[in-house]
């Protein structure tokens, strides 16, 4: 079996909040939107990258507090820390730098959800 990543699905209380996050912050593109049995939905993402699904519900399945997060790389972690603090999106946690060519920090979309922005860098690599 070959499997590979279609996408993440996070149900969301308020679908243009999240929008306005993904989208409006961090920039992910809108593939469309649509609405399946009553439930407004968004797909978010490149051609050739996983999604994210945002699905508008009273009810999240899956609580902010559970452990999962979603993660993205970006070319640069001190840039995006910056351009973020002048929305005045505050950092969760972090940054964290577990090794030479690693460092991240998290902050929180308006369901409580972590999202990660991760910088890999060739620095430390023989």
């Amino acid at each position: 079996m070959n499997l590979s990543m279609n996408w993440i699905t996070l149900r969301v209380r308020d679908l243009e909040a999240s929008l306005y996050f993904y989208h409006g912050i961090l920039k992910l593109p809108v593939q469309r939107r649509f609405e399946s049995r009553g439930r407004q939905i968004a797909m978010l993402g490149t051609d050739g990258q996983p999604k994210v699904e945002l699905i508008q519900g009273s009810e999240p399945v899956l609580k902010a507090e559970c452990g999962v997060s979603i993660g993205f790389e970006v070319e640069s972690l001190d840039e995006t820390m910056e351009y973020l603090k002048n929305l005045g999106i505050p950092v969760a946690r972090g940054p964290v730098a577990p090794n030479p060519r690693l460092r991240f920090f998290y902050i929180l979309d308006p369901d409580g959800f972590e999202v990660q922005l991760a910088e890999h860098s060739d620095k430390g690599q023989p």
